[in-house]
């Protein structure tokens, strides 16, 4: 058995194309359709059927870190958690049922908790991916990585920070033109070093 998580075997090149793609992909629609998105923005911290969605893949992606050894595809993900290893099938209990009683019983900005799970899920892959790699330049992914895990902790835990930055951002058309071009070149800065110095790795 290889002993090593999948989440080692990501190449940066890889998850730099996919990271550059959903960042230029989100920054250019904010670009294109400004009234969409702002309103979306704003709707979305009380979108009760998104956030269940959200909270579904958050908690199944954790689960699936958890998973029993021996069920084939569904434990490809599971991972080592040393000193809580014993702790993992309690787990497994807990968390669907958290999953559940947490969909149907959180009313208030369940949306932007949820977020704040799946954040907190991805974070890991993309700082594995730039782990002890060469390139200096592969800096821009853990940055990322960074920047989401702290967002994502905020939004969990207080999640009325995402509506007060929404309506700090869509306050004026200057604020949010500059940061939508702001992560616009972001995305295409990551692009041109996967391209160019990540092949490799």
């Amino acid at each position: 058995m290889d002993p090593m998580h999948p989440y080692e075997h990501l190449s940066l090149f890889t998850v730099g194309i996919v990271l550059a793609v959903w960042l230029i992909g989100c920054h250019a629609l904010m670009l294109a359709k400004p009234d969409m998105v702002r309103g979306f923005l704003k709707k979305f911290p009380r979108n009760q059927v998104l956030g269940q969605v959200l909270l579904g893949i958050g908690l199944a992606w954790f689960w699936l870190l958890i998973a029993p050894d021996g069920m084939g595809m569904i434990s490809a993900l599971a991972m080592d958690l040393g000193e809580f290893n014993g702790a993992k099938p309690v787990l497994r209990i807990l968390v669907p049922v958290s999953m559940f009683l947490v969909a149907t019983s959180v009313r208030d900005f369940l949306a932007v908790r949820a977020l704040g799970v799946v954040g907190l899920m991805a974070a890991s892959p993309l700082l594995e991916s730039a782990f002890l790699k060469d390139p200096g330049t592969r800096l821009l992914v853990p940055v990322y990585a960074y920047a989401l895990l702290t967002a994502s902790m905020f939004w969990v835990g207080m999640p009325y920070l995402f509506r007060d930055a929404v309506e700090w951002v869509t306050a004026t058309k200057q604020r949010w033109t500059m940061l939508s071009l702001a992560g616009l070149g972001y995305g295409i800065t990551t692009l041109v070093c996967a391209l160019l110095f990540w092949r490799a790795y």
